[in-house]
């Protein structure tokens, strides 16, 4: 039997941008943080955060381009690639936002600039609000709609019992190490056609069930309805974008979203899907960078 979690020692050797990684303890997480940015001192930091079953590696070639002009920081969230508890923890939207904020704290880090890549949009924007932060935030491909009618009851309840079943994790991992399910898996769900080297890293991680926990605990306890009440309350610049081919999150969502938050703005990129950013960091980040440079300007 495979081991349950990757390991640093092993599978982080050869991790993307892994000189900027560091493991950090705040809140009870033994966090994998990478950070990188300009040499000099006072640049302003930019926070990253993945969505549901990615790690750190999604940001592997956008990062480096953000780091041009911001001291960027990106983590593997709670239960996904490195980032561990030490206790026993629950995970939930807002107790997720709650952590990050603490671990950025550890960090004496204040973002200027949130860019958040689906689910990681969600948890950016409930850490802007809970912490009254006047920042501008880049959602991804952002996952901000409950699921609609009887998906919104039946899909939390699947992931319960997803992750209260011990072998599916084992299996769905057993799967993963199967030559091409992974590629095959990321193009029918988000759309995307990644290189080789990121569909390397995802079936890495999918290989352990440990990760798979990870991501299944997280869509257990995940309820946007709060959020969507709050959405009105954003009192800073919004850009959403969305990828034209994306299989998981429809525009119509990112319209949804978009009509709620005040100062929002949708910008549509042509022939890429859910990974948006991976499969164009250069275009992506073109778009996140003259966003965030239009607002300082104001």
């Amino acid at each position: 039997m495979s081991r349950r979690y990757p390991e640093w020692t092993i599978e982080g050797q050869d991790w993307p941008n892994h000189k900027a990684s560091r493991f950090v303890e705040a809140d009870r997480y033994k966090w994998h943080v990478q950070r990188m940015g300009p040499a000099k001192p006072g640049a302003p930091v930019c926070l990253l955060l993945h969505g549901t079953g990615a790690a750190t590696h999604s940001w592997r070639d956008l990062m480096p381009l953000l780091a041009i002009e911001y001291d960027v920081i990106a983590m593997d969230l709670p239960g996904h690639g490195f980032t561990r508890p030490t206790t026993a923890r629950q995970v939930s939207l807002p107790n997720m936002a709650v952590s990050i904020g603490l671990l950025l704290e550890e960090l004496e880090a204040s973002p200027a600039l949130i860019v958040g890549h689906s689910a990681g949009a969600a948890i950016g924007i409930q850490l802007m609000l809970d912490k009254c932060w006047k920042i501008p935030l880049v959602g991804l491909n952002p996952a901000l709609m409950p699921f609609p009618g009887l998906a919104a009851k039946l899909f939390p309840q699947l992931a319960k019992m997803l992750f209260t079943n011990p072998f599916v994790s084992r299996i769905f991992a057993r799967w993963a190490r199967y030559p091409g399910e992974t590629e095959k898996f990321l193009r029918r769900s988000t759309g995307s056609r990644i290189d080789a080297a990121g569909a390397f890293y995802y079936g890495r991680l999918f290989s352990h069930s440990g990760h798979c926990d990870g991501a299944i605990r997280m869509m257990a306890n995940w309820r946007l309805e709060e959020l969507q009440k709050r959405l009105s309350e954003i009192e800073t610049p919004v850009l959403l974008v969305h990828g034209q081919n994306d299989s998981a999150i429809p525009r119509s969502a990112v319209q949804k979203a978009a009509e709620m938050i005040p100062q929002s703005k949708i910008e549509e990129v042509s022939n890429l899907g859910h990974l948006a950013h991976e499969e164009d960091p250069e275009r992506l980040a073109d778009i996140i960078l003259k966003f965030a440079k239009l607002r300082r300007k104001r």
